[in-house]
């Protein structure tokens, strides 16, 4: 897209040049024939016209004086539209090279994070850091005073590239890094309490109705041991006669006891 754009502002900028040239071609031309014309050097131009049904003598002498009036305006004109178009070539080459100083100094201060630079005085730094962007092989075609300033910023910015360095940056990367891997490996520890916890619940659950079924199996089968010996359950539950020799043998069983 920005390709595109540039090609079209490259055709505007040849055909308003062709523009201009021919119109002040046409002016000269205009008035030079207008001027020999006038001394009887030349012969005005000649057409038929006629206004309300009559004609209009020597009307083409009057079309060719208007015609020469005309382009002499635009002559005139066009020296403003002139002084626009090279405000708008400033403007871009101005917008072009403000783009190298940028390009320059995020390189600059890519080198000083890096701990390239190492002098210590303003005049000394600029110096250093116009001789890394005069070597560098992206920055060959750029004019001196471009270099001059993107060192001078990156000299104004040298404490922010010292206090983000690569060096402190990368290993407060590696920190954090670090701290996310432990935060994780908490995280994998807790989901596995949480699953063991979820297996005693499910265990003990399991136990319980385990006991409360085993309780209610045994409850039923004294009732049905009671309903199936009527006779021992009526001698159990009838008082022992103390002249029955065998009654001081039978030991009395206890009555059933509801389910727990």
């Amino acid at each position: 897209m920005a390709a595109l754009h540039s090609i079209s502002i490259h055709f505007q900028n040849v055909f308003l040049r062709l523009t201009f040239f021919l119109i002040c071609a046409a002016a000269l031309f205009a008035v030079s024939a207008t001027m020999l014309a006038a001394v009887n050097v030349w012969p005005w131009l000649t057409m038929q016209a006629g206004l309300g049904g009559q004609d209009i003598p020597n009307a083409g002498t009057y079309i060719q004086i208007g015609l020469t009036a005309l382009v002499l305006m635009l002559a005139f004109y066009l020296p403003s539209s002139a002084r626009m178009m090279a405000l708008e070539n400033a403007h871009r080459k101005f917008s072009l090279q403000m783009q190298d100083v940028v390009d320059a100094y995020q390189i600059a201060h890519a080198a000083d994070r890096s701990g390239v630079f190492a002098l210590a005085s303003e005049f000394d730094a600029v110096k250093e850091r116009m001789a890394f962007l005069r070597d560098h092989p992206d920055l060959q075609s750029l004019e001196p005073e471009i270099l001059e300033l993107a060192a001078q910023m990156s000299q104004v910015s040298h404490e922010l590239a010292e206090t983000y360095g690569a060096a402190k940056v990368a290993r407060a990367r590696g920190f954090l890094q670090q701290r996310q891997e432990e935060v994780e490996l908490f995280q994998q520890r807790i989901e596995d309490a949480q699953t063991i916890q979820h297996e005693l619940r499910q265990w003990t659950r399991d136990i319980e109705i385990e006991e409360s079924i085993a309780k209610a199996q045994l409850a039923r089968l004294r009732e049905e041991l009671f309903e199936l010996l009527p006779e021992l359950s009526a001698q159990l539950q009838t008082p022992p006669d103390d002249s029955d020799p065998t009654a001081s043998s039978v030991i009395a069983m206890p009555p059933p006891r509801a389910a727990e």
